[in-house]
Parts: C-alpha cells; structure tokens; sequence
C-alpha cells in the first residue's frame, strides 16, 4: 500500500478498510471502518484534511484533494465525505463537503466549497461549481450540476444497498490479499 506520511501526519485508516496497492493515501487522511479505495485512486491530504466516513467506496481512478489556506482563501477547504458514499470511477472531489448516503457518478467534478447534502444523486460526469450547494433528496444532473428531480424510494434504498455491496467486495478483496500474504 502506498500510504505516506507528509509533514508529521500519517493516514488513519478505521478497521477493515481496504486500500488497493496501487492507490495513493497521503497525509492528514482519516478513514472510516468498512471503506475501500480502489486502484489508481489518490487521496492527497497535504495542506488541509481529508476525512471519509464509513462504508464509503472510493472508485477508480478518482482524486480526492483539499483546497489550501492562502490570501484568496484565508481558511482552506477540508474535504469530507460522510458515510454509505459511493464515489464512481474517476471523480474529482476537491476541498468539498459530501453528506452521507450519496452517489457520485462516473467522471463528476466537487469544487471548492460546494456541499451535498444527505441522500443526492449526482449523475454522471457533472460539475458542481464552487460554493454550490446541493440540497437533500433530489437527483442532480449537468455541466454545472442542476436540480432535475425528488429521488424515488427505490433510489434512496439504493444508497445503503451501494455501500453494502462494495463493503462485501473490500472483504473479498482483502481475504485474498491475506491469503497470499
């Protein structure tokens, strides 16, 4: 596993949490029980903090950054990311906040500032502009990301039905890493 310490902070990872060998976790970076980081995925916690909850999948390819203290922002942004999140294959989250019992498609942009609420479905490759915010309960779809619809019941099962599925795919993942070890 590629997990580096950077200026005195080392990753924490929670218990059972599953980080492909070739992904990158590096510096203020705490994750939570049950979560997984998937290949090629870097989670680069070198100047604010990056804090993922539990039972949250990190897909592909993804890149999880912060937004730093400067003079055009006196405070940074940290990146945090709830629980039961399912992030698709090579998002971009940077300095944003994700509720919990959130999917992120494939390809889709968190800028600065921005915040999802509990319970959102992004659709694939959307852009979530700085300091937007997406509210509870709705489907959110575009290039910046608009507000299309309620979600159904049937989608806000599927949230916990997501993380419970990768949660069983970390577990075979890590029970052959063990084996061979």
């Amino acid at each position: 596993m590629k997990i580096r310490s950077y200026q005195g902070k080392t990753p924490q990872l929670g218990q059972k949490v599953f980080v492909d060998p070739s992904a990158v976790v590096l510096g203020d970076v705490t994750i939570g029980d049950d979560s997984s980081i998937w290949p090629l995925v870097v989670v680069r916690g070198d100047m604010h903090q990056i804090r993922i909850g539990a039972r949250s999948s990190i897909q592909d390819g993804s890149v999880l950054h912060i937004t730093h203290a400067g003079p055009f922002n006196p405070d940074g942004f940290a990146l945090l990311i709830g629980d039961d999140v399912t992030v698709g294959h090579q998002a971009m989250l940077h300095g944003c906040s994700i509720g919990n019992r959130i999917l992120i498609g494939m390809g889709s942009m968190v800028m600065d500032g921005a915040v999802i609420e509990d319970e959102v479905v992004l659709g694939a490759g959307s852009l979530v502009p700085p300091g937007k915010t997406l509210h509870s309960g709705y489907l959110y779809v575009g290039r910046p990301a608009k507000q299309v619809r309620p979600l159904t019941e049937k989608e806000l099962a599927f949230f916990t039905y997501s993380a419970g599925n990768y949660v069983r795919l970390k577990d075979q993942h890590l029970q052959e890493s063990w084996a061979q070890d």
